[in-house]
């Protein structure tokens, strides 16, 4: 597999593209204005302890408090947990790290057991174990890798827990030292920071985005790193030089005057993503919904017909879904509940060879995914760890017309409402006033015409005259009714 990072700078944001064999898979955005928060390090207060959540709000010096609940906190996991009291009392402080960015209404996700992440290595200073990351397979390599740390972690006196990443898979001795050198400087300027500064304050931030994605996802498959910003491209040079020189070489700086997402319809990809509606080659579709309790996600065949039976139409179809699926999850960034409704399917080896090839699809994925069951009704329910906000989330607000509904009432709707609402008032107030209705040009189109005998009739019993007035900044459900 082929890999390619595109990193795109404005004044206003960065955009970093993955791309996966000429195709656009993962994709992060960071505001200038707005950037997140996962993996910053602060000092905090508690505001208020929840026993019966066992969990408490702490102020890190954001607009919303976070939540911090027992579970994410150090205490001994031989022994049972504690309540919440023990632990945590209004006023204390404490360092703390951000797990997840606040999202919609919910504040930041917390926790005291700090993680600091190198290029090859993540630092647990609260812990007491070594553990080398489930994708390096290689038993002799994993032994390898392990002795290595323990040498390694004595020589720099460095406590807590290593966890050792992907990237350090094959990776020499000497490379793996000079992270731990990294890690062990940076432990000690955390240390001396967060007993001098006040709280609520910053203690460590988390690297800007260009540098994290090169950090995190640039490996022996990445073959270049494209950055269009000649500062950006300066900066990440130092960057590369001192933490990861096997990228040295891959990084480029693109002076091209067409712009570098355009280049594989990154784009086009990103408006793709904000649609519901996602097609397939085959001539199906995915109907991808969010919502704020879960994703559902429905397989259709849609105009494919291509198969010999009708089994064999819709195992192909969903054996085609699989991929784009594990695809669009990742360049929505979808998490949380995600249930999928995939075509039924008679055969049960054609149901096993669709699960397979699911599961074989989210391996890839950067973001830790768990399917929990297939449900009586056939339906694939799998959660994914949200840690950042979605694409839709990021780049699109509700509807200020429909509040995030995705529907609006139909024109006669309105009118219907407007006959109730004249109803109400011509029985609540006994003068002979005339009314005057105030709606969009759709609803008083439709008064005036379809309406009208339902309107001449209304006047008759009422006894009184109904006028109209168009007004265009109105929404279609919006509408007034004044006495004159």
């Amino acid at each position: 597999m082929s890999d390619e990072l595109l990193i795109n700078v404005t004044p206003m944001e960065c955009r970093v593209a993955l791309i996966q064999n000429g195709t656009v898979n993962e994709l992060f955005v960071e505001r200038t204005v707005k950037r997140g928060l996962v993996g910053n390090i602060y000092k905090g207060k508690v505001v208020r302890v929840l026993p019966g959540m066992q969990a408490a709000f702490v102020d890190i010096g954001l607009s919303r408090t976070a939540f911090l609940h027992i579970n994410d906190m150090v205490w001994p996991r031989n022994q049972p947990t504690p309540n919440v009291f023990e632990l945590l009392q209004p006023g204390q402080i404490l360092t703390v790290q951000v797990m997840k960015d606040m999202l919609g209404t919910k504040g930041a996700r917390l926790s005291t057991d700090l993680s600091i992440p190198s290029r090859y290595l993540v630092l647990m200073p609260y812990g007491h174990h070594i553990g080398v990351s489930q994708r390096i397979e290689s038993e002799q390599e994993r032994d390898r890798l392990r002795s290595m740390i323990e040498g390694i972690q004595t020589q720099h006196k460095l406590p807590g827990s290593v966890i050792v990443r992907t990237a350090a898979e094959g990776i020499p001795e000497s490379e793996i030292a000079q992270d731990m050198a990294y890690l062990a400087k940076l432990w000690e300027f955390i240390q001396r920071k967060q007993t001098s500064i006040a709280v609520p304050s910053l203690i460590f931030e988390e690297l800007p985005l260009p540098q994290r994605v090169i950090r995190d996802l640039a490996n022996e498959n990445t073959a270049k790193i494209s950055v269009d910003s000649r500062e950006i491209h300066a900066k990440l040079q130092e960057f590369v030089d001192e933490f990861v020189p096997s990228m040295k070489d891959r990084l480029m700086h693109y002076p091209g005057e067409r712009p570098i997402f355009d280049l594989y319809n990154v784009e086009e990809d990103i408006q793709k993503a904000l649609q519901t509606r996602v097609a397939l080659k085959s001539g199906g579709y995915l109907m991808l919904d969010q919502t704020e309790a879960m994703t559902t996600i429905d397989v259709n065949t849609g105009s494919y017909v291509g198969g010999r039976t009708l089994e064999d139409t819709v195992f192909k179809t969903n054996m085609e879904a699989t991929q784009v699926i594990a695809r669009q999850l990742r360049l929505r960034n979808l998490g949380g509940i995600i249930i999928i409704d995939f075509i039924d399917m008679q055969e049960a080896q054609h149901r096993e060879e669709v699960m397979s090839q699911f599961e074989r699809m989210l391996e890839r994925d950067h973001a830790k995914t768990k399917i929990t069951q297939v449900s009586e009704l056939g339906l694939v329910e799998m959660t994914r760890k949200r840690t950042r906000e979605s694409l839709e989330h990021l780049l699109c607000e509700s509807c200020s017309t429909c509040q995030g509904r995705g529907y609006v009432k139909t024109a006669e709707t309105v009118c219907y409402e407007i006959f109730r609402e004249i109803l109400r008032y011509a029985r609540a107030f006994e003068s002979k006033s005339e009314f005057t209705v105030i709606a969009h040009p759709l609803v008083i189109d439709r008064l005036l015409t379809a309406e009208a005998p339902a309107v001449a009739d209304l006047e008759h019993f009422i006894g009184r005259m109904i006028k109209f007035q168009v007004e265009n900044l109105y929404t279609q459900e919006q509408y007034d009714i004044i006495l004159s």
